[in-house]
Parts: structure tokens; C-alpha cells; sequence
């Protein structure tokens, strides 16, 4: 069974020269945003943050954040006539969640679970714009694990990026589903055969651990999974987007005060983001050497990880495990398609009542997912972006199902 050591430094390049990896317990999704969202002058300060007008981008080096990139790697900002900094890569969902609250960004990429506990937890205007892209993230095990389904997983450790994830979502409705009981316990504690416990780890930290022998597997965005199974000794488990049909996971963000005090601005932020999936979608191996470290360098990837994070869904090559059961599908390793589908929204706030996560989660009892649909999306601005970049929109919809769509979930 892998051991997970803990101490308080997330900040570190991504080195796998580097033998001693550090981890970090997640406080923010414990608590520690409720506590701080509280504190005297947060919400003002963040009030008069939403006046800024200058996109503040802040992201962490996943390809989730890839529309955000590309519009300000391809001018799409300035061709709107936006001002806008240089994009702020953090290594840690806690430092992006707590720089989103106090207004140093103003546009961010947060796992679409997290604007739910913000707003209804946390009470913080958060408005989810659009989302950033579907599919792209995997369960990925050790070679030495020899796991070959969800049922082979009992008394694993397996790092999930944050409680409030997709990932930790999905992956314990996989492990609920194959007989087995997720936990979140010291790791040094013993787990019974059907018991698999849960860490929180940055995306960034999660190859090196899995290589050291400190973590059995891992569930993660890209470019994490191909370089875990490049880099890492590593095995494709199973692709997220094989369990639920074109999932979001991580979705553009916005301070609802800001949307409402310029809406002209909204509507020209959302008209870069939706050209620039659009180009991502039409342009994956040129989009992924872009970003990688041999391009622009937004990601600490070299080119063949991201490329391959972008482009590599080969049932064949994936058939031990078999990581890629619906090919039917018709899907990618991961693809970009805006529009927040508010039956999605729905999905996920109803398997969120049934997930573990760290810290106190009563809010969620009396969450109505129809109401969170409704309120937590505002779906008006990429309307109006997809009315001027059309083939944006996903790619097998029709009249009838352009704003709204059938999940689909097969564990």
C-alpha cells in the first residue's frame, strides 16, 4: 500500500529529476474558503476587483485551461478590444480558488463542482460562463497495482485533485458501483479489502508520487495522465469521458458583479473564449505544442505529452485495461465544446450529494438541481458568442438539441 507524506510547499517546478516530491492537504476544500470568505473586507475587495477592466487570467498547467490560452496566446482578447495581463499559472486548486475570491483574477478554469460550493456554501457571486472543454481526464494506476477494472482497486490509495471535483465524482460512482468503499483516512491507517482511501494532491505533484511508490493511482486532468503513463510507469484505467458521454469538468468562471456591471465586457471575454475552443477543437496537435514547454511554455509539458494529452484515444492501443469501452461514442481524449448544458449541471449536483469529500457538506442536503442549473449558469453571453461562431458548438447536435441533451453514463 503507497504512503503519502504531507507538508505545506505546493509551489515546485515540475521536475521528475526531482526524487522527493511534497504534497498538500487541500485546507480550502475542508473549510478554509468558508473561513476565509468571511473575514473582514474579502468581499469588497472583491467587489471592487470585478470593476477591473483588465482580463486577469489566472490558471493551473492542465489542458482544461486551454481556452483561456489560446485567446491570449492568438490576440483573441485584443481582437475584441480587451486589455489583458499575461495569464498566472498556479500549482494548486486552493491558490486559484482563494486569488479568484479576493479579485486578483478575473477570469479563471475551476473544476465545475467548485462554483457550486462557492456560491451555495460560501456565498460568493460566482457565475459559471461557459464550459472550458469535455472529456480530458482519466483514472490512472501503477503497472504495479495490476489493476484491470474498478472492482481490482480495494485498498488502494488514490490521489483526487480536489474534494470538489468531477474526478472525485466519477470516481467513487465507479468504485460505489464495482463494491467498493471510498474513505478519506490518515494513510497510515489500515483499509480493509474493499475500503480504497482518498488524498487530495495538486494535478502537478501526482506522476512524481505515482513513480515514487507513494500513491497506487491517480484521477486527473491531462496533460497529468499522459505523462504518467509516459513518464511514470503508469496504466490507462479508464478515460472519464468513456463513463459519462462528453462531461464537463472544468468551466469558465466569472464574478457575477462584474458580468453585471459590464456586460459589453462579458459579452467580448466570451466571444474569445468561444473562438478560441473553436480553434483548440479544429487544431489539437498545433494548439498542444503551442502550450507545451518546446512552444509558448504556458505548460511545464514537453510537446509529445501534451500532444498526446490532446490527441491519443486508441481503443486498440488501450485494450488492456480496457480504458476505452464505448467507442461508439464518438468522442476524444478530450474535446471543446462550450455550451453548459444545464442537464449536465443537473447530473452532477445529484451525484454530488452522494460523494465523500473533506469538511462539512450539509449545504448540498437542500441544493435543488433545476434551481442550481438555473442559477448558478448564465448561458446568455455564449449564446450569443456561439450565434457568431456556430461550428463552436458541439459537434453532433441538432435543433432540437442544441440547449439541451440526454446524459449519458455507463460505469
Amino acid at each position: 500500500m503507497a504512503k503519502c507524506e504531507h507538508d505545506g510547499d505546493s509551489h515546485i517546478d515540475y521536475d521528475f529529476s526531482n526524487g522527493r516530491r511534497r504534497f498538500l492537504l487541500d485546507s480550502l476544500a475542508a473549510g478554509g474558503l468558508a473561513a476565509g470568505l468571511g473575514m473582514p473586507g474579502l468581499l469588497s475587495t472583491a467587489a471592487a476587483a470585478s470593476k477591473d477592466e483588465v482580463v486577469r487570467i489566472g490558471y493551473l498547467p492542465i489542458t482544461d485551461a486551454t481556452p483561456l490560452l489560446v485567446a491570449h496566446a492568438r490576440g483573441y482578447f485584443e481582437d475584441e478590444g480587451l486589455e489583458v495581463a499575461d495569464p498566472e499559472l498556479i500549482r494548486g486548486w486552493s491558490p486559484l480558488v482563494e486569488g479568484f475570491a479576493r479579485g486578483r483574477y478575473n477570469l479563471v478554469h475551476l473544476l465545475k463542482p467548485i462554483p457550486v460550493w462557492m456560491r451555495y456554501n460560501n456565498h460568493f457571486p460566482v457565475k459559471i460562463m461557459a464550459w472550458a472543454h469535455t472529456n480530458g481526464s482519466a483514472v490512472l494506476m501503477s503497472q504495479a497495482s495490476g489493476a484491470k477494472e474498478f472492482a481490482d482497486l480495494g485498498g488502494t490509495q488514490i490521489a483526487v485533485p480536489f474534494w470538489y471535483s468531477v474526478h472525485n465524482v466519477l470516481l467513487q460512482m465507479a468504485l460505489r458501483e464495482a463494491g467498493l468503499e471510498p474513505v478519506i483516512q490518515d494513510q497510515s491507517a489500515e483499509l480493509a479489502d474493499n475500503q480504497v482511501n482518498l488524498a487530495i494532491l495538486p494535478p502537478a505533484e501526482m506522476p512524481s508520487a505515482l513513480a515514487a511508490g507513494r500513491i497506487d493511482g491517480f484521477t486527473v486532468a491531462e496533460p497529468f495522465n499522459a505523462a504518467g503513463e509516459l513518464l511514470a510507469n503508469g496504466s490507462l484505467l479508464r478515460f472519464t469521458g468513456d463513463i459519462w458521454k462528453n462531461h464537463p469538468c472544468c468551466v469558465l468562471c466569472m464574478n457575477e458583479k462584474q458580468v453585471e456591471a459590464n456586460p459589453e465586457r462579458t459579452q467580448k471575454v466570451l466571444n474569445a473564449l468561444v473562438r478560441a475552443e473553436l480553434y483548440a477543437q479544429q487544431n489539437k496537435v498545433e494548439t498542444a505544442e503551442m502550450l507545451s514547454r518546446d512552444g509558448k511554455g504556458y505548460l511545464p509539458m514537453p510537446a509529445n505529452v501534451v500532444v498526446r494529452a490532446m490527441t491519443h484515444y486508441d481503443p486498440e492501443e488501450y485494450a488492456d485495461p480496457r480504458a476505452i469501452r464505448h467507442s461508439e461514442w464518438g468522442v476524444g481524449r478530450i474535446d471543446f465544446a462550450p455550451y453548459p448544458y444545464p442537464s449536465a449541471t443537473r447530473e452532477l449536483v445529484r451525484n454530488m450529494t452522494q460523494t465523500l469529500v473533506g469538511g462539512d457538506k450539509t449545504f448540498l442536503d437542500d441544493l435543488d438541481p433545476d434551481r442550481v442549473a438555473a442559477d448558478l449558469v448564465d448561458d446568455r453571453f455564449v449564446r450569443r458568442a456561439l450565434e457568431q461562431y456556430p461550428e463552436a458548438h458541439q459537434g453532433d447536435v441538432t435543433a432540437d438539441t442544441a440547449w439541451e441533451r440526454e446524459e449519458i453514463i455507463r460505469l
